[in-house]
C-alpha cells in the first residue's frame, strides 16, 4: 500500500502534517512529492523543520513561472515521479497550482486522486483559485470536506459520490499545537517588543491584491489613517508589489512593523494576541476564529462562510472606507463554533483511505 502526497505552498505543509502522523502511526508507505511552488527558507524549509515533516522524497524545483508554465512544469515533472512510484492514491490539498497539477498528472494515469479541502468555492472563476479546486473536485474520487457548506457546494455541482464530511485538517493540527504556544509566546512578543491587544495583524498573499498596487495602496492607507500599530509579515510577491508605491506617506510605514515571513507557531501567536486580524488568508480567516479574534477579510467573499455567519468575521475587501470602519467598529464577542470538526480529521481520512484499498484488494 503506498500513498503519494503532493504538496508545495506553505499552507499545504501545514495540511500535510497530521496526514503524515496518520500515515506514519498505521505505517503506510507516504511519499511526500515537493513540486517547489514555494522555496524561499521562510515559506517552505523551516515549515518540515518546524513540524517535523520528512524530507520530500522529490522535490521538483520549478519556481516561479507565470501561471501556465507553472502549472505545465509541475505537471510534467509530477506525472514522471508518478510513473516511477506508481502509488496506489495520490493526495492534493487545498487550491494552488500544486493542487490542479498533481490532480492531473495522476487522474491522467489512472491513479485516484484524494482531494483534501473539497468544495470550497468562492463563485468568481477570475481567482486562479476557484479555477483550480473546481477542476480537482471534477477529477478527484476522494473528496474529504471539511464543513457542510463544502459538502452542499458539491451537491449543487452534481459530485454526490466520494464525498466524505471529514472536518479540517488544519483544525487538527490548530488543537494539537495549542498548548506548545504558552512555551513560547513570551520570546516571540519580546522579540518584536509587542504587548497582547496592542497591535493589528496583517497579511496579504493572494494575487488579486499582491498584484495590484491600488489594492496594497488602499490597504495599507485604511491602517494609516486608523494609527494604529500593524504587525506585517510580508509575502515576497507583496514585497515586490510594495517597491512600486510611489506615495511617500505610504512608503514611510510610521505604524508598521514588516516582517519575513514567520513560521507556523510564531504566525499562530501573533494571532492569539492581535487586537484584530487582516488577512486575505482562508487559513489565518480560520485560525482568527480558533482564536476568537475579530478578523477583517481583505476580499469580497470568502470559502469559509461560517466565520462570516458566525459574526467572526467580516468582509472589507480593498475599500478603503470598509476597512477603516472594521477597525474602528467591528468588536465581535462570540465563542467559536465547532463547524470545523473535533480534531480527527486525518484520522477519518486515512480510515477511508485504507478501507477502500483493501477492499480493491
Amino acid at each position: 500500500m503506498k500513498i503519494a502526497s503532493i504538496i508545495g505552498a506553505r499552507p499545504q505543509f501545514i495540511k500535510v502534517k497530521p496526514l503524515v502522523d496518520e500515515l506514519r502511526r498505521r505505517k503506510v508507505e507516504h511519499i511526500l512529492v515537493h513540486t517547489g511552488q514555494h522555496y524561499d527558507y521562510e515559506m517552505s524549509k523551516t515549515f518540515f523543520v518546524e513540524l517535523d515533516i520528512p524530507e520530500p522524497a522529490y522535490n521538483l524545483e520549478v519556481g516561479s513561472h507565470t501561471q501556465g508554465k507553472q502549472t505545465a512544469l509541475m505537471l510534467e515533472r509530477t506525472e514522471k515521479v508518478l510513473l516511477k512510484e506508481r502509488p496506489d492514491i495520490a493526495i492534493v490539498y487545498g487550491d494552488t497550482n500544486s493542487t490542479l497539477a498533481g490532480a492531473l498528472a495522476a487522474a491522467k494515469l489512472n491513479i485516484p486522486v484524494a482531494h483534501i479541502e473539497a468544495g470550497l468555492r468562492s463563485y468568481r472563476l477570475d481567482m486562479p483559485e476557484e479555477i483550480n479546486r473546481v477542476l480537482t473536485d471534477h477529477i478527484s474520487g476522494f473528496l474529504f470536506c471539511p464543513t457542510t457548506a463544502s459538502v452542499s457546494n458539491l451537491k449543487k455541482e452534481g459530485i454526490t459520490q466520494g464525498v466524505y464530511l471529514v472536518g479540517d485538517v488544519m483544525y487538527d493540527i490548530f488543537e494539537s499545537r495549542k498548548s506548545k504556544i504558552e512555551n513560547k509566546e513570551a520570546k516571540i512578543l519580546q522579540e518584536l517588543n509587542l504587548k497582547p491587544k496592542e497591535y493589528l495583524l496583517l497579511t496579504i498573499h493572494r494575487q488579486e491584491n499582491t498584484d495590484n498596487v491600488e489594492n496594497v495602496e488602499a490597504i495599507l492607507s485604511a491602517l494609516i489613517e486608523t494609527k494604529q500599530k500593524t504587525v506585517f509579515p510580508i509575502h515576497p510577491r507583496t514585497e515586490k508589489t510594495m517597491r512600486r508605491i510611489t506615495n511617500p506617506g505610504l512608503r514611510a510605514f510610521k505604524d508598521f512593523l514588516v516582517i519575513k515571513p514567520v513560521n507556523y507557531l510564531d504566525m499562530l501567536i501573533l494571532e492569539k494576541n492581535a487586537r484584530k486580524v487582516l488577512t486575505d488568508s482562508g487559513g489565518v480567516q480560520k485560525e482568527a476564529y480558533w482564536f476568537g479574534i475579530p478578523c477583517i477579510t481583505l476580499r469580497n467573499e470568502t470559502e469559509w462562510v461560517e466565520t462570516v455567519k458566525d459574526g467572526c468575521n467580516t468582509l472589507a475587501g480593498t475599500d478603503r472606507e470598509k476597512i477603516t470602519n472594521a477597525i474602528t467598529q467591528f468588536n465581535p464577542r462570540k465563542t467559536p463554533d465547532k463547524c470545523f470538526g473535533n480534531g480527527q480529521a486525518a484520522e477519518k481520512i486515512v480510515t477511508t483511505l485504507i478501507a477502500e484499498l483493501l477492499r480493491e484488494c
